[in-house]
């Protein structure tokens, strides 16, 4: 008897996976062959399983409200008590990743043609609002008669949709985006980068970042790879330039399209084609030996934890409430370039043994003499040098150089991983206390901006204080959010803004009814109590993990009032060129971060 899966004839196994199974179907009523995905539907109390059904699920929405001819249609969604499944289009073919990985090379011609399909279903995609987000040879068909169709949209993000957020790292690694190592809002420039990644892979046979997840990591963030044209002798300084524009590490300097990405392309590739290698186009059995990875958001805990334990869950977090008034617009916030940093190895050099035996025993050779311990001096600039200019973080370093202990903030996922390695590649019998928190969010560009005008080890009293009134860690609903701060050993002004995760900017001082004024050195102010005056805030839901920066300055920073709460990717390129202004000035500045942990009212 035939396997039936609804009105659906199972015809034979076309492939196995981490999530499930594909079938060649058959669908009777319209006599028409199909593609079925299945997964196993899990347990309620499964938590990571959900998160795959409802992957499962999104690729269904996603690819469904997409029928072109460059894409796999989905025509189906269905489920059973016992699995979920997903009818596609069949296609009678390959995978580009089946042809690359037997060696097959393509003419110069033969990639623009690939490559302009790709961008065409993209432009399509992207003006629908889904960016797929895992653009890999492994996701591109290629049919019997030449066409090329995307497929797997497991992880697309749905324009508007809240199922997946910034602080969640998704993709496969060789073709990931710095923006997706960094758990940042994604959008079609991150396609355009890992179509970048492909083209050049067609274009020499290589990836351009391989290795394992950190050494990738680090490379996508932080190195640029060898000129496409240094690889292959068929390639051009003209299509070097467009593979490097395409895989520019800000999204705001890649192509603003993928239309312009294929007419970049078109208009630079040699007119004269390269010798053409053929191949045979099989049926795949859609097996992907390059498995996207995806890294669940870490679950909820009641205090960010030192590092390397895992973080808060990075949920929308609460926008203090302004009692008597005023909504917060909601925006996702793309952060900005973002590099790693590792420590290296020196590997030596073997030594070989003389051919001749001298007549005589050898004089004994003099040793190396031990080099000297290494002076506080020294042991605070290679802390300085290793850990002061990480990005994503704002550390400090107390106590004696040779075994300080480090504070701070740093984000999670791939900063907190480029710490903890940084941390490990510090000189040999370096004694280091890690206390640095983890902050889950998107506050990398916040970070960034002020960390320039934030040394590791600050000088005597130069330090600005600031902490949640009473020492708190966590608020919880209804709390008031009060702040003690105080002044350095100068005397200056104080700006202070509040980081929501939804992506806005609350300044919370100077504000219309508290304004700016001049604290002496060492002077207090206190902000969000009623007993000092001035505004107040209290928590609310949605709750997660904020942040607050305060900076001090001998300068005003601004010299007209910020609006009273603002989209941070607004605020902070203005925040970055009053620091710049300021330091230029001569002006003394001091930089301080803390987050703020809320959550639900306890008790009855």
């Amino acid at each position: 008897m035939t396997e039936m899966l609804g009105k659906y004839e199972l015809r034979h196994v076309l492939g196995k996976g981490a999530m499930g199974t594909v079938y060649e179907g058959y669908d009777p009523i319209i006599a028409r062959r199909v593609a079925i995905k299945t997964v196993k539907l899990p347990e309620p109390d499964d938590v990571e399983a959900q998160e795959e059904l409802a992957r499962f699920k999104r690729e269904a929405q996603a690819a469904g409200r997409l029928s072109h001819p460059n894409i796999v249609g989905v025509f189906d969604y269905g489920e059973t008590p016992e699995l979920a499944y997903i009818v596609m289009e069949f296609v009678d073919g390959t995978t580009l990743k089946h042809v690359l990985d037997k060696g097959e090379r393509f003419a110069i011609p033969e990639i623009v043609r690939v490559m302009d399909s790709l961008m065409t279903g993209l432009q399509f995609s992207h003006e629908r609002g889904v960016v797929h987000r895992d653009i890999k040879p492994a996701n591109i068909m290629l049919t019997q008669a030449g066409e090329v169709k995307i497929a797997d949209f497991g992880i697309a993000r749905i324009e508007s949709s809240s199922m997946t957020q910034a602080g969640t790292m998704l993709g496969t690694p060789s073709y990931m985006s710095p923006e997706q190592f960094m758990g940042q809002t994604v959008d079609a420039r991150t396609d355009i980068y890992s179509s970048g990644v492909m083209l050049y892979q067609l274009l020499t046979g290589e990836k351009p970042f391989e290795g394992g997840l950190t050494a990738i990591m680090h490379k996508v963030l932080h190195t640029e790879p060898p000129a496409p044209s240094a690889l292959s002798f068929t390639v051009t300084p003209a299509l070097d330039a467009v593979v490097k524009k395409a895989m520019a590490k800000r999204p705001e300097d890649r192509f603003d399209s993928a239309q312009d990405f294929a007419t970049a392309l078109r208009e630079t590739a040699e007119a004269k084609p390269a010798a053409t290698e053929s191949f045979s186009l099989g049926l795949d059995d859609f097996s992907d030996g390059e498995a996207t990875m995806v890294a669940p958001r870490r679950p909820a805990q009641a205090a960010p934890a030192p590092l390397p334990a895992a973080a808060p869950a990075a949920k929308k977090g609460p926008s203090p409430i302004l009692l008597g008034g005023g909504g917060i617009a909601l925006l996702a916030i793309l952060g900005g370039g973002v590099y790693a940093l590792f420590g290296g190895h020196k590997q030596a050099t073997p030594q070989t043994a003389a051919q001749t035996a001298p007549a005589q025993p050898a004089p004994a050779q003099p040793q190396p003499a031990t080099p000297p311990p290494m002076t506080a001096a020294q042991r605070q600039a290679a802390f300085t040098a290793t850990l002061g200019a990480l990005p994503c973080t704002l550390l400090n370093a107390t106590g004696q150089a040779s075994a300080p202990v480090l504070t701070g903030l740093a984000g999670a996922g791939a900063p907190q991983a480029a710490l903890t390695l940084a941390i490990q590649s510090l000189p040999s019998g370096q004694s280091v206390s890690n206390q640095i928190q983890t902050i889950d969010g998107p506050y990398c560009a916040a970070l960034d901006t002020v960390r320039p005008y934030h040394p590791l080890f600050a000088a005597a009293g130069h330090t600005l204080g600031l902490g949640l009134a009473g020492g708190k860690t966590v608020l919880h609903d209804g709390d008031l959010i009060t702040i003690d701060q105080t002044m350095p050993n100068f005397g200056g002004y104080l700006e202070t803004d509040y980081f929501s995760s939804d992506g806005t900017v609350l300044h919370l001082y100077p504000t219309p009814t508290d304004a700016a004024r001049q604290f002496p050195a060492g002077g207090a102010k206190t902000l969000g109590d009623p007993a000092h005056g001035g505004a107040s805030w209290q928590v609310s839901a949605p709750y997660g993990t904020d942040m607050i920066i305060t900076i001090a300055s001998s300068t005003p920073l601004f010299t007209t009032a910020r609006p009273q709460d603002e989209n941070a990717s607004d605020y902070l390129p203005a925040l970055r060129m009053a620091l710049q202004n300021a330091a230029s000035n001569g002006a003394q500045i001091s930089v301080a971060a803390i987050p703020v942990v809320t959550l639900p009212k306890t008790g009855g």
